[in-house]
């Protein structure tokens, strides 16, 4: 969750764990929007795909990615392009976009959806406004400089969010996006773990958190994404899971 793995103490992981399962447990009780109903939502008529698929129609799960850029994404960005397998990464500023400008070029150029996952991974409720919003425009700015395309969408540290959270990630022009599916790979480093938790929870428009800091995470991938093709899973990035609908800023989406 933090910086990298090195950085995070027992205790720490614990308290992400436990959060992480409060937030996707529903306690945190917020008000989501499902990609079905996006895709409901929208205007009769309107152009059906983004690049050549259409969930729809099509079995789609998005494969998202926080926390880096690190030291294993060269290594999952090959793997992602081998597999011709699109992804949404959820990207923090400090150590990581500053540290790794280079792969964020790299991702924004492969094709794969570039977001914010904060500047400093503070948690955006226990915050003061002025705060909320450096810890949104600081990445947003970073991106923008290296793609030349500011961010639409964020993922809140630990799933954590409010209603100023809304107004302000509004005010800002971002959409926030939680998920479905967590291989909890902050809690362990063994990749065969890692897949069958995600095997095990996936389901149609399931929207998978990954983190590529963690060691046992990127060795998965290819094991995931190919058990995934052959249940008949397409992938797509998050904004390809929610067209021909858009998300709209302020709100929260998730399956």
């Amino acid at each position: 969750m933090r910086e990298t793995a090195r950085r995070l103490r027992p205790a720490a992981l614990a308290s992400a764990a436990l959060a992480l399962a409060l937030a996707l447990s529903g306690c945190a009780k917020v008000d989501t929007t499902a990609p079905s109903s996006v895709r409901a939502r929208a205007a009769h008529g309107a152009p059906a795909r983004i690049g050549t698929v259409d969930c729809r129609e099509t079995k789609c799960i998005a494969l998202t990615f926080d926390a880096g850029p690190s030291e294993n994404s060269a290594r999952l960005l090959d793997i992602l392009k081998e597999k011709k397998v699109p992804a949404t990464f959820f990207l923090l500023g400090k150590n990581h976009i500053e540290k790794y400008p280079q792969l964020v070029k790299r991702m924004a150029a492969e094709g794969h959806e570039v977001a914010s996952h904060t500047w400093d991974h503070k948690i955006l409720t226990r915050i003061s406004d002025a705060q909320i919003r450096e810890e949104l425009e600081r990445p947003d700015d970073a991106i923008e400089r290296l793609t030349g395309r500011k961010p639409t969408l964020m993922r809140p540290p630990q799933g954590r969010t409010d209603s100023d959270v809304h107004k302000i990630c509004k005010e800002m022009g971002l959409a926030e996006v939680l998920w479905s599916v967590t291989a909890k790979d902050y809690t362990t480093n063994d990749s065969d773990l890692i897949t069958k938790r995600v095997l095990d929870q996936a389901s149609r428009d399931g929207i998978i958190l990954l983190h590529d800091i963690y060691p046992g995470t990127v060795p998965a991938v290819p094991g995931i994404i190919d058990a995934l093709k052959a249940r008949g899973y397409v992938f797509v990035t998050v904004p390809q899971l929610l067209a021909p609908g858009k998300a709209e800023p302020g709100r929260v989406y998730r399956p």
